[in-house]
């Protein structure tokens, strides 16, 4: 039945993380912090905030206080989920389970084993995505657009389409999807209710078009088609505007000069930036660079590896260890070959934006090389903001990959020794040369910058 909701919503943004946060002060004050990236610019751009809403989920202290007590931002409804409800779902389903099978993750002589434990966080899964679903179809106008982000709210588009069948529903995939082999390895029942579950949608979206390849690929084997829902492409971009503005502010300039320090001087940097996430391949690029010194003993003091690995999902034993591991491996790289005037792995493992930029600015190389990856944005941000022109070593299960192959150097993830070939390649490449790569770069990275890129989707959904 459809909303009458005095002010109800035109255009919704469904999604578990919100694009504002609270913390609780000791003294009980609330603090919000509002975030950034393609959704939030791209909902501000729709028109009058009166007629759009996100609605997110509370995912902390603070932000559940701040729904006790009736806090809150124009256009944003936090849902205070019971927190055991959302781990199990969130850990235990989403991150631990429906992120391995897309990743490819398994280590599959032991896991995965879906047994009781399994269909419990299932349980709870279906109902942090049947709040979702409650919550925008009491909040939306009638044949109003309703936008889905990933993999956390899967079941949200059937659920939805049962109770408002009067509303346009999208769902957006961050992720790769797994080719058809691989993600039924999931229970059949839960294969299939995931993918009627999207397909309660009018609209799916995906990343590249392989990713949407292997969707349609997964429901002609597990359901026998796609039952007339729409697919398409839309290919994320970089803030082009935005990254080179906040790259020449004073903080980043700071830290460009303490990076220079601590490089020293007439050395060629390989740059790296990413979160310890199991899918980044930290260690074998490590391990690749490793390579690199001892086969060419002519880079020893003449290179520095400037990797950053931002901690994530530490509420994961298997994040937390890959993270140990990260560590392990760089200060091993360094105990090795390391000289009183040369350190060969700069590493920093806190999380730090500015320095971020200041790395793509003054990086040679970039090196990208997931084992698999949805998009991979640094890949497209580093050519945006280098200073003297970046090789980019990428890797081929990058989604980035598909725009960006022509002028970036392609690696096989699990291949050390041919990654290590590539470094070496990079280095050596004429300045020229790399130059002209990092224009076209560029400009195929920012061919459909954040807000487009939602208006696209949006303008997409509601055009019969």
């Amino acid at each position: 039945m459809a909303s009458e909701q005095a002010g109800a919503a035109q255009v919704l943004v469904a999604s578990n993380r919100g694009p504002v946060t609270y913390s609780l002060g000791a003294d009980g004050t609330l603090d919000a912090k509002r975030g950034g990236g393609g959704l939030v610019s791209g909902l501000s751009a729709v028109g009058d905030e009166a007629d759009a809403l996100w609605v997110c989920a509370a995912l902390g202290e603070g932000d559940r206080e701040a729904v006790r007590r009736g806090v809150g931002e124009p256009g944003v409804r936090m849902l205070d989920i019971d927190a055991d409800v959302h781990a199990a779902a969130y850990n235990g389903v989403a991150n631990s389970v429906l992120w391995f099978v897309h990743h490819m993750l398994y280590q599959t002589p032991l896991e995965p084993a879906f047994g009781p434990e399994f269909r419990a966080q299932w349980a709870a899964y279906e109902t942090y995505n049947r709040a979702f679903a409650d919550a925008l179809a009491g909040e939306a106008a009638p044949g109003a657009a309703v936008l889905v982000q990933d993999y956390h709210l899967a079941l949200v588009p059937g659920m939805l389409r049962e109770l408002r069948p009067d509303l346009r529903i999208g769902h957006f995939s961050h992720t790769p999807w797994a080719p058809v082999d691989y993600f039924r390895l999931l229970p059949d029942d839960i294969a299939e209710q995931l993918l009627r579950g999207m397909l309660g949608a009018d609209r799916l979206g995906f990343l590249t078009g392989r990713w949407a390849d292997a969707f349609t690929a997964c429901c002609v084997a597990v359901l026998g088609g796609t039952s007339g829902t729409r697919i398409g492409v839309h290919g994320l971009g970089a803030d082009a505007d935005f990254l080179r503005e906040r790259a020449r502010r004073a903080d980043v300039e700071e830290r460009l000069a303490a990076l220079r320090e601590q490089i020293g001087p007439d050395r060629k940097v390989i740059v790296r930036v990413d979160r310890t996430e199991l899918s980044k391949n930290i260690v074998r690029g490590l391990r690749a660079y490793e390579q690199l010194l001892a086969d060419r003993p002519e880079w020893r003091g003449r290179v520095v590896h400037v990797a950053f690995a931002y901690p994530s999902r530490q509420d994961l034993a298997v994040y937390r260890d890959y993270t140990t591991e990260v560590s392990r491996v760089a200060d091993a790289i360094n105990s090795a070959y390391g000289t009183e005037g040369w350190t060969p792995v700069v590493l920093h493992v806190k999380d730090d934006f500015a320095r971020s930029l200041a790395a793509y600015r003054l990086a040679d190389v970039a090196l990208v090389n997931p084992i698999r990856d949805g998009m991979n944005l640094v890949a497209k941000e580093v050519p945006v903001v280098s200073d003297e022109g970046c090789v980019l070593v990428l890797s081929r299960e990058a989604g980035a990959h598909e725009e960006l192959s022509e002028d970036a150097l392609t690696v096989n993830p699990y291949d050390v020794s041919a990654t290590s070939v590539a470094l070496h390649e990079a280095l050596l490449m004429p300045p020229a040369e790399r130059a002209e790569r990092t224009k076209r770069l560029a400009a195929a990275a920012t061919a459909l910058p954040p807000t487009q890129w939602f208006l696209d989707q949006l303008q997409a959904l509601t055009t019969p």
